[in-house]
């Protein structure tokens, strides 16, 4: 990894008012308190169709492209290549934070590379990118409960009890991303496996 490459950070969801507290926005919603964090503010990048912001972590730290995809869920891959291009984003350079049915609701588990597990989101990004190899910052949100239909469940909103865990988490969340940046997966996985 080039200290000099920019890293890229794509918060995976939906965009539109009546998405913006489904599970399937959470990588949106990591995304807007990482650009705070950073100073950045999202602007619209129109040919890419995505909403960009950039920013560096800490003083004279590396320099992050946040993205959230302007397409829908299956859609994201395209704008992602094209701003990695523009930016020069080598593909282990790019994380995807999205929302995770395999891990339980108060789990933030890193990895590298792997699976797509069925999210559309993530499936996109592979074939764009012709690479399984980016970072991934899986957010839990568990499985849905009794019978409920997985796609209908990510399209609804966090619950109640949810909710009240929710900031407490994207802030974690977003801690995660940074230290993959600033350490990597594994130095990530070590600190923040544990609970």
């Amino acid at each position: 990894m080039s200290d000099e490459s920019p890293w890229l950070v794509v918060g995976l969801g939906n965009p539109g008012k009546e998405y913006a507290g489904n599970r399937h926005n959470v990588g949106f919603m990591v995304a807007d308190l990482l650009a705070s964090r950073v100073g950045g503010k999202f602007g619209r990048a129109k040919r890419a169709h995505t909403e960009v912001a950039e920013g560096r972590l800490g003083f004279g730290g590396p320099k992050i492209v946040l993205l959230k995809p302007l397409t829908y869920m299956n859609l994201s891959g395209a704008p992602v290549v094209s701003l990695a291009q523009f930016f020069k984003v080598p593909v282990e350079n790019v994380i995807a934070v999205h929302d995770e049915l395999d891990v339980p609701f108060g789990q933030i588990r890193a990895k590298r590379g792997g699976g797509e597990g069925g999210h559309n989101g993530l499936r996109s990004m592979s074939k764009s990118l012709a690479s399984k190899e980016y970072a991934r910052v899986r957010f839990g949100v568990g499985r849905p409960p009794g019978r409920q239909d997985p796609a209908d469940f990510v399209l609804s909103d966090f619950s109640g009890a949810e909710r009240k865990e929710l900031e407490f988490l994207v802030d974690r969340a977003a801690d995660v991303v940074e230290a993959i940046v600033l350490e990597g997966v594994e130095w990530a996985q070590n600190k923040y496996h544990g609970g």
